[in-house]
């Protein structure tokens, strides 16, 4: 993101993970640029890619999201390349 586009908090990347993998339910997954994408216009979403992936290994360490690797969970604390976000029963 530029310098001049604000950066959303680690609470509303969370809070915008979490609505997007409950709208998409237990069996479906939501990639974490989807949900950069939402937050920031045009190609700034680019640029929140990290803070959003941190936010979903903080999220998962919580135990309130699944991170997929390949379709397999996987920790959070072996987290690379690409992933997938999923809601948890419950």
């Amino acid at each position: 993101m530029s310098s001049d586009t604000p950066q959303p908090s680690p609470e509303l990347l969370a809070a915008e993970i979490l609505r997007q993998t409950t709208a998409r339910g237990l069996e479906k997954s939501v990639c974490p640029s989807e949900v950069a994408r939402a937050l920031a216009p045009g190609e700034a979403w680019r640029g929140l890619m990290g803070p959003v992936r941190r936010a979903a290994i903080a999220l998962a360490e919580a135990g309130r999201i699944e991170i997929l690797r390949k379709g397999k969970p996987v920790p959070p604390e072996a987290v690379r390349g690409v992933i997938r976000l999923r809601a948890l029963p419950g």
